[in-house]
This record gives structure tokens, C-alpha cells and sequence, in this order.
């Protein structure tokens, strides 16, 4: 806390998965886990304390139609932040929310820029919508915009075939993977279907959303080049209404995205059984609410992903993957206060007891 005062965070403290302790302190907005003296005044919050959330993938400032003003991406934020998610990839905007940096009220967000999309094929008023001759370019523009990250999307709808397909030439994806990673920003690509996922990984990608399409094959290549996932399971849930909506004019691909989604719980358990890196993100902002990282932790759970691997990818391993820090010595106060062990049973992870941003207590 910034003005004075002391927080004092205690009963269990889950600094990593094996440190646990017993308290924490807040001086001055930042974590110490030395009793400080002569303070003013403590306050104290009791209960089991995780570093802030993680929601790897999450849109502020979208929704279904495109970029929202500004007061709806801060309701956004607010609710995320109340559900606990304090640190925030945004996986592709059409808006500008660097206004959200100078509010220490709000999550922090790493952004990857706009989505960089092929001509006609995503979501309209979403992507810069290009071909394959402009993708350096386009990358390397997006790549400076960002906050280390670009989004790609590597298969949408091809309204020809009536089914999901790659958007890019491997050739062109190489390209522009190498110009990103000559710039210090790492590469992500929406991929809904199987046949962009190979081109993508050999091209050096870094992460891939949703992997719905990752087979037995290619979960080797997976996990021999670290290549990471984030599963978004949360909106997969949605692809059988998604289906029985196009099912009339593409049948193909109705019956494509209920295949996908009845194999997704296997799918993720494979991928993790393989040592790929499985990060938990909603996909909030389009159509899907926000808040719902700790319901994408059950998800994973339910997928049969252990329990404290599980928080973990929304916790501690999630906040390595970006360079932030957890509840070390010296960082920032971002953390969340349950009532009881998340480990026991991560549905904790939905009702938080109180939440801490930048060392003040905001719910």
C-alpha cells in the first residue's frame, strides 16, 4: 500500500507450488516477507494467498462487432480484475487501451497488437486483413506495437471449400515469424483446425490458441520445439452452438467443430502428458464473457490435468512464460485471497475472498 499503511497477508501464502508460507507484507505497493517496523497502520486479510491470476488470452476493448469505447473495455478490465485476473496477455485488439497503463486500479496487460488476418477470413472489424506478399510487414509493424507478442490467425473458414483451412504459405509464415523474432516479439496463431498447425511450428512459432487440431502426430513436435498452447476450453465449449448455427450453408465445417470439440479434453490431456506448455486463457471479449479464468482452470482440471499444474498455468508457470513476477520479494503487490485451499478444490479460484493491485486491496 502506497500511502503509509501495511497490509499484512496471512495463514497460507503459496509463493511457488513447494514454498508455502505464513504471512506476507505489503510496504509501499510491494511484497516483503520481512516483518517491517514502525508502521503506521496494518491492516490484515487472512485466508490462502495466490499471485494474481493470469488470463493468457483475453480481448479488452473488443467485442462481438469490433473495437467497444472506452468505458466498456474498463468494465472489462474491472471485471476480470474482481474475478481475481490481474495480469492480462490480450491476444489481438482493434482498440487502443494503453490508456489502461496509467491506472493502477486496472490489470496489467501484455498486448500482441491487432490480429493479422488473410483477406476475408475472420471476423469482421477484428484483423488487418491482408495476403501473404504484405505479412512481414505487417507483423513487424504489429511487432513494434506490442508488447513482445504478435497474433496471427492460421485458419479461419474458407467459404470456397466449406471447411476450416490454413491461411498462410509456410513460406510467408517463416517470414514473418523471423521478422517478429528480430524485433524481440514472440508469435501466436489462432488455430482452430489441424492442417496450419505443422507449417506453423516448423516456421518457428511460439504458441498456439485454442490447438484444437493438435493430433498424436504432432504432439512430439510440439513438445521438441516448446511450443506452447492455451486451450481457451471455456469458448471450445461453445463450438457445438457455433456448429448447429452454420450447419445449413457449411456442413462441412459444422460437423468439423463438433469433432474438434468432442476430442478437446483428450486433446489437452495429451498435449500435457507430453510436457508441452499448457497456459490457461478465455478468449474473453468477443462473445464470451470476461472473468472466467478460474472457471478455465476447472476446465483444464476436468481435461485431467492435476490440480496444482492446473493453477499453475493460470498462476506461477503462467507468469514465468511472460516475464512477470509472482509473490517474490520486492515485486509488486498482485495477488488474490481465498477462503480455502485451491489446491483442495480449484473452484475456490471463482470466489475470491479479496484481491490486491499494486498493493492496495481493490475487492
Amino acid at each position: 500500500m502506497s500511502d503509509g499503511s501495511v497490509l499484512h497477508v496471512k495463514g497460507r501464502v503459496l509463493v511457488t507450488p513447494d514454498d508455502v508460507r505464513d504471512e506476507l507484507w505489503v510496504v509501499g505497493g510491494r511484497i516483503t516477507y520481512d516483518r517491517p517496523a514502525g508502521a503506521r497502520e496494518v491492516r490484515t486479510v487472512t485466508g490462502w494467498a495466490l499471485p494474481g491470476l493470469v488470463d493468457a488470452h483475453c480481448h479488452v476493448g473488443l467485442d462481438a462487432h469490433g473495437a467497444v469505447p472506452a468505458d466498456v473495455a474498463e468494465k472489462q478490465a474491472l471485471t476480470d480484475r474482481d474475478a481475481g485476473t490481474l495480469l492480462i496477455r490480450d491476444a489481438g485488439s482493434a482498440a487502443d487501451t494503453r490508456w489502461i497503463d496509467d491506472r493502477d486500479d486496472l490489470p496489467k496487460i501484455i498486448r500482441a497488437g491487432r490480429h493479422i488476418a488473410r483477406t476475408r477470413r475472420y471476423i469482421r472489424n477484428y484483423a488487418w486483413e491482408i495476403e501473404p506478399d504484405d505479412l512481414v510487414a505487417y507483423v513487424a509493424q504489429e511487432a513494434r506495437r506490442g508488447d513482445g507478442w504478435v497474433k496471427l490467425v492460421g485458419d479461419w473458414i474458407d467459404r470456397d471449400l466449406g471447411d476450416l483451412s490454413a491461411c498462410w504459405p509456410r513460406e510467408a509464415a517463416e517470414a514473418a515469424i523471423a521478422e517478429a523474432h528480430r524485433l524481440g516479439a514472440r508469435v501466436t496463431a489462432h488455430c482452430f483446425a489441424e492442417d496450419s498447425l505443422r507449417d506453423l511450428v516448423e516456421a518457428g512459432i511460439d504458441c498456439i490458441e485454442h490447438a484444437t487440431g493438435l493430433t498424436e502426430d504432432l504432439i512430439p513436435l510440439f513438445a521438441e520445439r516448446g511450443v506452447a498452447i492455451v486451450p481457451t476450453l471455456v469458448n471450445i465449449a461453445t463450438f457445438p452452438r457455433l456448429a448447429e448455427g452454420g450447419e445449413t450453408k457449411f456442413p462441412r465445417w459444422a460437423d468439423h467443430m463438433r469433432r474438434l470439440h468432442a476430442r478437446r479434453y483428450d486433446t489437452v490431456r495429451s498435449a500435457h502428458d507430453a510436457g508441452i506448455p499448457v497456459f490457461v486463457g478465455t478468449d474473453a471479449g468477443g462473445s464470451l464473457a470476461h472473468g472466467l479464468a478460474g472457471a478455465e482452470v476447472a476446465e483444464l482440471v476436468t481435461a485431467g490435468i492435476p490440480a496444482v499444474e492446473a493453477i499453475s498455468a493460470a498462476t506461477w508457470a503462467a507468469r514465468a512464460w511472460l516475464g512477470r513476477p509472482g509473490l517474490d520479494e520486492g515485486a509488486p503487490a498482485d495477488l488474490v485471497v481465498y477462503e480455502e485451499d485451491p489446491r483442495a478444490d480449484v473452484r475456490v479460484l471463482t470466489a475470491p475472498r479479496r484481491v490486491v493491485l499494486n498493493g492496495r486491496i481493490v475487492g
